[in-house]
């Protein structure tokens, strides 16, 4: 019976694995490309990085760029043959730093300082446009708070929605400059949770692979409750550290966590 046991566990996890590896299209040292859905899939890269290909019948949607994957054009034509859009949920390097690969790109015209060196056609974007795939529309919506241009991509015939920092992994970042008030982060996540209730229920976020699954409404009601509590001064039970190691640059943000969640912030977006 032991020796069933073993074999059974073995052919089992032989399996998951198959799976696992079915699912990969395209991998190097710098980046692994998976399906995640039909038509719709996720390159992470080595450093930790999520980008999002969605392929209509007429044109397909890469969202963010990442920051360290040599020669991404060519490798996203082996995902897609379709006309191609670049969109940025916002301007951070490490979402958008692959844009020279590409002679034009999407994004919210607030986040445009951050992309300067860029020598191609930027296009800008905000609440309520839509990329018409053909079969799948991909709609804009602006979610300032992790930096003033951050937006979101909703897929609303699908369920789902595509984050970068915006909503992401177990926590958020909200003390990089310029600094948004956390009344915009609240505003977000109550938008979020609108969404939600109204039938997308998927967040695809920009660091997929920490978690390798989409958040969803009780992520988005721990944050907001968290937010709220900070911004009015009633987190009786947490107690912010200063994080000792800089974050991107800042020196020394408070961490609040509760439970399996975090804000990383500067006191003076409280005020």
């Amino acid at each position: 019976m032991l020796t069933y046991r073993r074999g059974l566990t073995f052919v089992l996890a032989l399996a998951i694995a198959t799976i696992a590896l079915s699912a990969q299209v395209f991998q190097n040292a710098q980046l692994t490309i998976s399906k995640l859905k039909e038509h719709v899939w996720i390159g992470e890269t080595s450093d930790n990085c999520t980008m999002y290909i969605i392929e209509g019948t007429k044109k397909a949607l890469l969202i963010d760029t990442g920051m360290r994957c040599d020669s991404l054009d060519k490798i996203v034509r082996k995902i897609t043959n379709k006309p191609l859009e670049v969109v940025l949920t916002h301007g951070h390097n490490d979402h958008a730093g692959n844009i020279g690969y590409f002679g034009s790109v999407f994004m919210h015209k607030a986040d445009l300082f951050m992309v300067q060196g860029y020598k191609g056609k930027i296009n800008f974007v905000d609440e309520g446009y839509v990329f018409d795939l053909g079969d799948r529309k991909i709609e804009v919506c602006y979610t300032p708070a992790h930096t003033p241009g951050s937006i979101i991509l909703l897929d609303r015939a699908n369920g789902d929605c595509y984050s970068g920092d915006a909503f992401g992994s177990n926590q958020v970042w909200l003390q990089l400059q310029p600094l948004s008030p956390i009344t915009d982060y609240i505003k977000a996540c109550k938008r979020m949770l609108t969404l939600i209730d109204n039938g997308i229920p998927r967040i695809y976020c920009g660091h997929y692979v920490y978690l390798k699954k989409p958040i969803g409404k009780e992520y988005m009601t721990k944050m907001l409750t968290l937010a709220e509590e900070l911004k009015n001064g009633t987190a009786k039970d947490i107690k912010p550290f200063r994080s000792d190691a800089p974050l991107a640059g800042y020196h020394g943000p408070l961490i609040a966590s509760k439970e399996d969640i975090a804000i990383v912030y500067d006191p003076e977006i409280l005020k």
